[in-house]
C-alpha cells in the first residue's frame, strides 16, 4: 500500500511537471494547457492552516528541546481531532499543519474542538509549556497534487490568516468559508479589516470554550 501511494503521488507530480514544461515552450497554447491542469487536478476543498502562537520566541528563549516538546504535544493532541472530523493532514512543517476537509462545517467544528481541548490542556501548565493555536480556513477550487500539496487563491488566503494574522485562540476564515458553512451551531462570524490576498472579506469565528 505504501508503494502504491508513492506511485500515485509521483504520477501526479510527473504529469503536472510535463504540462508546466509544455506551457513554457514558445507558442504554447497556455489557455488549453491551463484547462487540462484544472481538469486533472482541480478539486473543491476547505483548507486549514494552523500555527502556534509565540513559537519562534519560545524557541529562542527555551531552546531546541522545548521546540521538539511543543511540536510533539501539538501533534499528539491535534491530529486525532483532525481525523475525527474527517480532515486529511497533508503536511507538517515545523509548528504548522496543512489540512484539507471536504466538509466546511466539519473543518470549523474541528478548529473549535482543537481550541477547546487546548484550553483544558493549558489550564494547569506554565506559560512556556502552553500550546497556543492559531487557525486559518479557506474554501474553494484548488489544485490538489496527490496527497502532498494544494495550490490556489483560497490556499494562499488561509495560509496568510492562519500563519500571519491570527493570534492565539483565533480562528480566521475567508468569506467563502462563511458562505459555504451557512449556520453552524455555537459559531458566529465577525468581519475583520485584515483581508488576505485571494479573499474578498475575512472573518473571525466566535465560539465558546464550553
Amino acid at each position: 500500500m505504501v508503494y502504491r501511494r508513492s506511485i500515485v503521488a509521483g504520477a501526479s507530480e510527473d504529469r503536472l511537471e510535463r504540462l508546466i514544461q509544455s506551457r513554457l515552450e514558445p507558442g504554447a497554447d497556455k489557455q488549453n494547457i491551463d484547462a487540462r491542469i484544472w481538469d486533472l487536478f482541480g478539486e473543491e476543498w476547505c483548507v486549514m492552516f494552523t500555527d502556534l502562537s509565540g513559537f519562534s520566541r519560545g524557541v529562542a528563549k527555551f531552546g531546541i528541546i522545548h521546540f521538539l516538546q511543543t511540536i510533539y504535544e501539538s501533534e499528539r493532541i491535534l491530529i486525532p481531532i483532525i481525523e475525527e472530523h474527517d480532515g486529511i493532514l497533508l503536511k507538517v512543517e515545523g509548528d504548522s499543519f496543512l489540512v484539507i476537509f471536504r466538509n466546511v462545517k466539519k473543518a470549523l467544528q474541528s478548529a473549535v474542538h482543537m481550541q477547546r481541548v487546548l484550553k483544558t490542556y493549558n489550564a494547569d501548565r506554565t506559560e512556556e509549556e502552553m500550546v497556543l493555536l492559531c487557525v486559518g480556513l479557506g474554501f474553494g477550487k484548488m489544485l490538489r497534487i496527490g496527497d502532498t500539496d494544494v495550490f490556489g487563491a483560497e490556499v494562499n488566503a488561509a495560509s496568510k490568516l492562519g500563519e500571519d494574522t491570527a493570534q492565539a485562540w483565533e480562528i480566521l476564515v475567508t468569506d467563502s468559508v462563511k458562505e459555504k458553512a451557512g449556520e453552524v451551531a455555537d459559531i458566529a462570524f465577525e468581519e475583520i479589516d485584515d483581508i488576505p490576498p485571494g479573499a474578498d472579506k475575512a472573518y473571525r469565528a466566535r465560539y465558546s470554550f464550553d
